[in-house]
């Protein structure tokens, strides 16, 4: 019982990294994260997506799509506790906790108590996974799926009913991230022919109730390409639809450039900054500068300790992280990635920069051990105060802080039937979901200004049009506008009263 206690402290640090201020931090809601959330909420209510497709495979969304499975998982929570941010998130959250438990659950399977620890702790405290935890873009939930798919398909080599839980768990993760469906079938691949090497997998009722999850999972992606790709006509039944895209983005792999996209991965690897600044705060990077050393230390052992495995026809951890960081890493080269789309690669590299940390302080001396880890709590000390002061201020701009509270008022501002103009920087997907805009009303009114593209822009649906011209005929129009004193003294100037929301103004 003594063992977990150290556990239970990194889980409890974790939980609190990851909980405190949840739904506050960061403030209001992304794009991305609000259409995720409206579809969710159409869904529930609908049965349809924002497009109208019933239960579709792939969002249509903003035109070139969006991937599905975040906005599945939502729902009950939204069914539960209503559409709010906080509530759109727990997926997320949820994912990025269990993550924690399986990480240390499958090192130290394979490894030592200290290096099953060490990993642990480092995703705990991790920049890129804290922040990855706390908000609701879609593909990020890919890292945790493939984690709980390796994690289980490890157990079913012991218990063999636990594959049907690995297959589900790497067949959801198709409908995670798009960038990954190369990927994941090389990570299975790998795994069973390695499992089959060491002679741990066997022909029976669980391996093939376990391939026909994968192959029914995999299916309607399948179906989705070639519609995508004009070979078939879309697919609408009662219980599933594979939709055709307004624009389908097929053309993002490259082999010409994978010089300049090896040279754009390293540096994010390098710099542990995309320049995104809802993916990393600088100082800290997405673990921490020295990882990176720790981790090169941690491969050259991993490949090493491999080779020995398959010779020896013995299981173990390396060749199962070494397939999946290889994975993510033909992503990197592939398509020019920004840390998002490149998410595959981390938990492999905390692994065996875990593994690398232990290895090195083993060499200096074993009781040295509790240097790295004091540094790692005092990064992880002064990440946390950047992230809940200086980051917060921050990010507020990229996430609209403020929007949420300004549409709910202009909506109780509105007379029947009243025109609600809102500023076309507000992206739409943002007054869909505080809006709970009636889906039939959306579908029958939305107008595009820039059909057909990749990303879709409205100037109207419903009651609101999406325009910055103040129209003094239109007396009983509200207006939601960015908060300047330009449009203050204009709204004023015509009897307005005006409320201020942060970044927003209401004028009614």
């Amino acid at each position: 019982m003594a063992r977990f206690i150290p556990l239970s402290l990194v889980l409890l640090l974790g939980v609190f990294a990851r909980v405190f201020m949840f739904g506050s931090v960061p403030g209001d809601i992304n794009q991305d994260e609000a259409f995720a959330g409206y579809n969710a909420y159409t869904l529930l209510h609908y049965g349809a997506d924002s497009y109208g497709y019933r239960l579709p495979v792939y969002l249509t969304a903003w035109g070139s799509g969006m991937n599905a499975l975040e906005s599945y998982l939502m729902i009950p929570f939204v069914a539960l506790f209503g559409l709010h941010v906080w509530v759109i998130r727990l997926p997320m959250l949820l994912v990025g906790l269990l993550s924690l438990v399986a990480v240390y659950f499958l090192v130290r399977r394979f490894l030592d108590e200290r290096i099953a620890l060490g990993a642990t702790l480092l995703l705990a405290i991790s920049p890129w996974h804290v922040m990855l935890s706390r908000w609701a873009l879609e593909s990020n939930l890919a890292p945790g799926f493939v984690l709980l798919g390796l994690f289980f398909f490890v157990k079913g080599l012991e218990k063999p009913k636990f594959l049907i839980v690995s297959a589900a768990f790497y067949g959801l993760s198709l409908y995670a991230y798009a960038t990954i469906w190369v990927a994941v079938p090389f990570i299975v691949l790998v795994n069973v022919a390695y499992a089959l090497w060491v002679r741990s997998i066997h022909n029976n009722r669980y391996t093939w109730i376990s391939l026909s999850i994968l192959v029914v999972l995999a299916l309607p992606l399948v179906l989705f390409m070639l519609v995508n790709k004009g070979y078939m006509a879309e697919i609408r039944l009662p219980f599933l639809s594979i939709p055709k895209l307004v624009y389908f983005r097929d053309s993002e792999i490259s082999f010409q450039r994978i010089p300049e996209n090896f040279m754009n991965l390293w540096n994010i690897l390098k710099n542990q900054s995309d320049g995104l600044p809802w993916n990393f705060i600088s100082k800290h990077g997405l673990f921490y500068p020295v990882t990176l050393a720790f981790f090169f230390v941690g491969l050259i052992t991993g490949v090493y300790r491999a080779v020995r495995d398959i010779m020896a026809r013995r299981l173990g951890l390396s060749l199962f992280m070494l397939a999946w960081l290889l994975a993510a890493f033909a992503i990197g080269i592939l398509v020019h990635v920004n840390v998002n789309r490149v998410n595959l690669i981390f938990i492999p590299i905390i692994v065996f920069a875990a593994w690398g940390i232990v290895l090195v302080f083993d060499y200096i001396h074993p009781k040295m051990i509790f240097v790295p880890l004091v540094a790692y709590l005092l990064c992880f000390a002064n990440f946390e105060r950047d992230y809940f002061t200086i980051y917060k201020d921050r990010i507020s701009e990229n996430f609209c802080e403020g929007i949420g509270a300004a549409v709910e008022f202009a909506n109780a501002k509105a007379k029947m039937n009243s025109k609600i103009y809102v500023d076309p920087n507000v992206s739409y997907p943002r007054v869909l979901f505080y809006g709970k805009v009636d889906l039939k009303s959306y579908l029958s009114t939305v107008r595009y200004t820039n059909f057909p593209s990749a990303f879709l822009y409205v100037y109207s649906f419903d009651r609101y049009d999406f325009t910055n011209r103040i129209r003094p005929e239109r007396s009983s129009a509200v207006y939601l506008l960015e908060n300047s004193e330009a449009q203050m003294r204009t709204l004023l100037d015509l009897g307005y009263s005006v409320e201020s929301f942060g970044k927003y103004v209401v004028g009614y």
